[in-house]
Formats: structure tokens, C-alpha cells, sequence
């Protein structure tokens, strides 16, 4: 009898390497307007097809095509343009400031702007999004989240809101239904399914948007997150921003390549999808698709949006480590803003002109709003929400082991 061949452990590797291009072959991009769309009320089992296809609305030619197409007016094209535009600058804003050591800490989504600004304009109020540290575009979207005021937590400093209890980019607005970010990887999934939960059962409309990264989805509160969306119908849509890097580490070594993230919910009984992230009709259309279902009481959809990490992964990365510098050049979905602008191009309903002017426009009214933060104080200056704050706002009475404690602090 010949021996067993020996077992061989697989170690997936990244496919993109200092000196070498990623390849993106894996993507299985569907061309624009292709992808099938389903009614709301389809079962889980029907959406098999639709967790390995690509849904994408714009094509190569600025053109919106396909079921998918949501048929949105100028007005809201324009407003999602300007959105993620300003997404960009102060972005951009935030990153120099960091470099100068106004803040300690920060983190772009460029290249992703368009997934958190357009689901934003498939919710509504008291909806509760469960965001990680990518999404400030649910924020940035709207008309009600002063920039000064989400630059002042960036910067610790005395007009904080959250007093320096929170890392920079980990905002919380109850008010905007946007949940405290937690640097705890997954945790916000499973919270936004038990808030849905509660929603549910108290008779509500409203629905929770839950966030996650794709290396998380190897946590074990993803997994639990979707058993109890299926279990319990939760109202929740489930988001896995597939940006194809977890740090340094290649989305493949969470699985993403031998299968789609979206396929993960099927598996589970959730309906899903998988869509182009850098396509805002796209992402626009597929949020709707996904709340409706949950606001009519047809249980949760899981959606991956497939987009692209641009930059680094935070001010305390060096991406030239793990992939060449102009990989995102070549990532096949492109850059989300030109596409739609060229879609409003198109339409006749944009120029270059416009752009330029618009572009102008924000970088004045960034530039103004982190004049007025930077009055209020940065970290470079010291000007610093009191050491007395860390006290207050957790218990109703203070115990006496903490009033000494800040007796000896003299504070």
C-alpha cells in the first residue's frame, strides 16, 4: 500500500506586489445594464446569480443603462456629484492637517465616495447607519452636519462634541443616524442587526444600515450578525465595502477570491447583491432596492460593493509597502466622481466648466470651514477639551473612587 499524498495547506496570497500590478481578473465585471432586477419581494434563493454577477447602470460611455437604472433627476445627480466632490476635498484637507500635526490620526475613503453619498440618498430619516471609519459621506452628504463641527473632533479640541473621548474619524451623530464608529473591527454588524431587531419589534418603520470592511467579514460577529438577521428578518441592510485590502493584507486571504462576500448571504438565506461601488446610479438604485425590501417587512439584503482603497489605508500606513503606487490607475471600475460626471456630461447637464468652478467652490468652503475649526484649537496648540470631561457623562452619581481620583488630579 503507497503512502497518502501528504497534505498541503493553501496560504492565499496577494496578487499585487511592490513592482507588480495587481491582477483584477477576478472581478468578474459584468458590462453595464446587464444584470437582471428583481422584484423586491424575491426569495433568497433568487438572488443566487445576482451575488456572482456585477450590478453596474453606466457604462463605458457615460450612459445609464439596465433595469438598474433609478432614472434620478439632474438635481439629485448634481447634488451626489457635489457631495462626493466635497467628500474628496476635505479628505484631502484632513490629510495635510494630519501631516502637521493638527491631528493625530485620519482616514480617506478616496476612491470610494461614491458608496456611502449615494446610500445616503436611499435612506431616511431615523434610519440608523452603523458606519466604520470609511463612510464619512453618509455625513458629508448632508445639509445638517456642520464640516466645523466634524473637523473640531478630528482635532481634539475645545469645541470637540465628543470631548476627546474618541479617536479622530470615529464620529457619532444621533441626530444624523449615524452610530458612535468603533475601532473594534465587525462589532457595528451585529449592532445594527439587534437595532433593526428593536425597531421591528416595536412596531416601527425605520431601518438600520449595517458596515462592514472585507477583512472583517472574517470575524465571527459578521457571521453571527447574519444569522440573526435571517433568523429574526431584521430590517437591516448588511454593507461589505470590498475595497480590496485590509491594511496590508490582499482581500483573498478572507476568501474574496474563491468566492464573492455577497455569496456569503445567500448561504445564510439573505438576498444579496453585488455591485459596483464606483458607480453611483448603482449604488444608488441597489440601497433603494435593499430598503424597500426592508422597510416592506421582506427581511435583510446584503450588498458588497466592489470599489477600490485609493490611498492608503491610514495616516499610519505606507501602501508603497504591499502594492505599486499607481495600482488604482488600473482598477477596472475607474474613479467614481469622473464617471458620474461624464455622465451628467452626457446628459448635457454638466461641463468642465462646471467642475472647475464647482471644484473651486468647495476647496473655498473647506478651507473656511478649517479656518474656523482651527480657532477653536488643534493638537499642535494644546487647546484640549479639560481632563475634567473624562469624568462626566458616564455615571449618573459619581462613585467615590473617581471623585478622588480627580481631587488628585486638581481638575
Amino acid at each position: 500500500m503507497s503512502d497518502p499524498t501528504p497534505l498541503r495547506l493553501h496560504v492565499p496570497e496577494p496578487t499585487g506586489r511592490p513592482g507588480q500590478a495587481t491582477d483584477f481578473a477576478f472581478l468578474h465585471v459584468s458590462p453595464a445594464g446587464t444584470v437582471r432586477r428583481p422584484p423586491v419581494d424575491t426569495a433568497h434563493f433568487d438572488t443566487q446569480d445576482l451575488a456572482y454577477a456585477l450590478i453596474r447602470v453606466l457604462d463605458e460611455q457615460g450612459r445609464a443603462v439596465g433595469p438598474w437604472n433609478p432614472e434620478l433627476d439632474p438635481v439629485t445627480l448634481r447634488k451626489g456629484l457635489r457631495a462626493m466632490m466635497k467628500t474628496r476635498i476635505f479628505d484631502a484637507r484632513m490629510l495635510i492637517a494630519q501631516r502637521q500635526k493638527k491631528l493625530s490620526f485620519y482616514m480617506q475613503c478616496l476612491g470610494e465616495e461614491a458608496i456611502a453619498v449615494a446610500h445616503s440618498f436611499a435612506l431616511q430619516p431615523g434610519d440608523m447607519s452603523f458606519p466604520t471609519y470609511r463612510q464619512q459621506g453618509l455625513l458629508l452628504a448632508r445639509d445638517d452636519v456642520s464640516m466645523v463641527e466634524m473637523m473640531c473632533q478630528l482635532m481634539s479640541n475645545s469645541r470637540d462634541p465628543l470631548q476627546g473621548r474618541q479617536l479622530p474619524v470615529m464620529y457619532s451623530y444621533k441626530r444624523a443616524g449615524f452610530f458612535s464608529i468603533s475601532g473594534n473591527l465587525a462589532t457595528q454588524f451585529i449592532q445594527a442587526v439587534g437595532w433593526a431587531m428593536g425597531s421591528a419589534i416595536a412596531g416601527d418603520t425605520k431601518i438600520a444600515s449595517g458596515w462592514i470592511g472585507d477583512g472583517s467579514t472574517a470575524e465571527s460577529d459578521f457571521h453571527t450578525a447574519l444569522t440573526f438577521a435571517h433568523v429574526y428578518r431584521a430590517p437591516v441592510i448588511l454593507n461589505v465595502v470590498n475595497n480590496q485590502w485590509a491594511i496590508s493584507t490582499f482581500q483573498a486571504i478572507a476568501g474574496g477570491e474563491s468566492t464573492t462576500f455577497a455569496a456569503r448571504g445567500v448561504g445564510c438565506g439573505i438576498a444579496s447583491l453585488r455591485v459596483d461601488g464606483n458607480d453611483f446610479l448603482a449604488v444608488y438604485a441597489a440601497s433603494r432596492w435593499a430598503a424597500e425590501r426592508a422597510r416592506s417587512n421582506l427581511g435583510p439584503t446584503l450588498i458588497e460593493w466592489v470599489t477600490y482603497r485609493a490611498g492608503a489605508h491610514s495616516t499610519s500606513d505606507d501602501p508603497s509597502k504591499y502594492r505599486p503606487a499607481d495600482d488604482w490607475q488600473r482598477f477596472p471600475l475607474g474613479d467614481p466622481i469622473v464617471r458620474l460626471r461624464d455622465h451628467l456630461i452626457a446628459l448635457g447637464e454638466w461641463s468642465m466648466a462646471q467642475h472647475e468652478q464647482t471644484q473651486r467652490e468647495l476647496e473655498v468652503e473647506v478651507t473656511a470651514a478649517q479656518k474656523e475649526a482651527e480657532r477653536h484649537g488643534t493638537l499642535l496648540d494644546g487647546h484640549i477639551p479639560s481632563a475634567a470631561t473624562m469624568f462626566e457623562g458616564v455615571y449618573k452619581d459619581m462613585p467615590a473612587h473617581l471623585r478622588l481620583q480627580r481631587q488628585q488630579l486638581g481638575v
